[in-house]
Parts: C-alpha cells; sequence; structure tokens
C-alpha cells in the first residue's frame, strides 16, 4: 500500500510540471488559454487626482429640484444642518424644537428628481421617542412643497 501511495505521488507531481500549452503529458494538444477582453486592455493608472476628474459619461447627471430643496431648508430652518449634498439631494437634520413647540425632531430629506411635484420629496422625521405621525409626516410634506412653489412662482421661471 505504502508503495502504490508513493507512486501516485510521484506520477502527480510528473505531471504538474508538464504545464504550459502542451496538454497532458507533454503531448500536444491541449486547450489554448482564451484571453478575454479584460486581460487584453492595457491596466489604467490612476492617482489621486482622478479623484477630481470628471470621468462621468456626458449623459448621466444626478439632478434634484432647486425648489424643493431651497423650501425644505426654509421650513425645517429650526433644525440644524448636519449634512447636505445638493448633488445628490441629500439633507440631514440633527435635533432641534419648532417655535413654540416642546418637542424634538430630526429629519432627513431626499430629494430624488427635477420635477416640481410630492414624488420628488422623500421625507423621515422622528422624535426622540420615535417617528413622527402620519399626519405630522404630511403637514411638513405640505408646507414644503407650498413653498417650493411659491419659490418658484417669485422666480418667475414657469
Amino acid at each position: 500500500m505504502p508503495r502504490v501511495l508513493m507512486i501516485l505521488l510521484l506520477s502527480g507531481s510528473v505531471l504538474t510540471g508538464c504545464g504550459g500549452s502542451q496538454g497532458l503529458l507533454g503531448l500536444g494538444g491541449g486547450a489554448q488559454p482564451v484571453a478575454t477582453p479584460a486581460a487584453q486592455a492595457e491596466p489604467q493608472k490612476s492617482s489621486f487626482l482622478d479623484l477630481f476628474a470628471n470621468n462621468d459619461p456626458p449623459g448621466v447627471t444626478i439632478e434634484v429640484n432647486k425648489y424643493i430643496w431651497f423650501a425644505a431648508q426654509q421650513v425645517l430652518d429650526f433644525l440644524p444642518i448636519q449634512s447636505a449634498d445638493p448633488f445628490s439631494g441629500v439633507l440631514v437634520y440633527g435635533y432641534g424644537t419648532p417655535p413654540g413647540g416642546g418637542t424634538a425632531y430630526r429629519a432627513t430629506i431626499y430629494v430624488t428628481d427635477p420635477a416640481l411635484d410630492a414624488r420628488s420629496l422623500n421625507i423621515a422625521m422622528s422624535t426622540r421617542s420615535g417617528p413622527v405621525s402620519a399626519d405630522t409626516l404630511r403637514a411638513i410634506e405640505d408646507a414644503i412643497l407650498t413653498r417650493a412653489r411659491q419659490l418658484r412662482i417669485a422666480d418667475g421661471d414657469l
């Protein structure tokens, strides 16, 4: 039994040395490696400055409605802004108390589309004890959309 095992191990090591394009046992006719298009392309070199380059295709842009964006900031001006990204349309607010109110709120606004309609506006609001009621959320959404329409009319861009 040990002699058979030794022969198998020895023949296995000999066969692994016969690699390349000659195939099994060096007799030729083996499969040739196929280069994929990704392997044929030259490797791209990158640098730190590539972070600031605009390499997006010209038809790809992310647009948000500027009136909804500014209206959300005006309606929720009692909340401190933690982060704002006008290119992706995300406004993140920290906890704040409205004037004359006793409950602290926080909100996240996501403007998804350049159109001035309710589908372009997504709001998530909560208090320290959990999410706000649907009526409160709807009232904030209506206030933002109403203010956005007022801003558009005042801009004269009808």
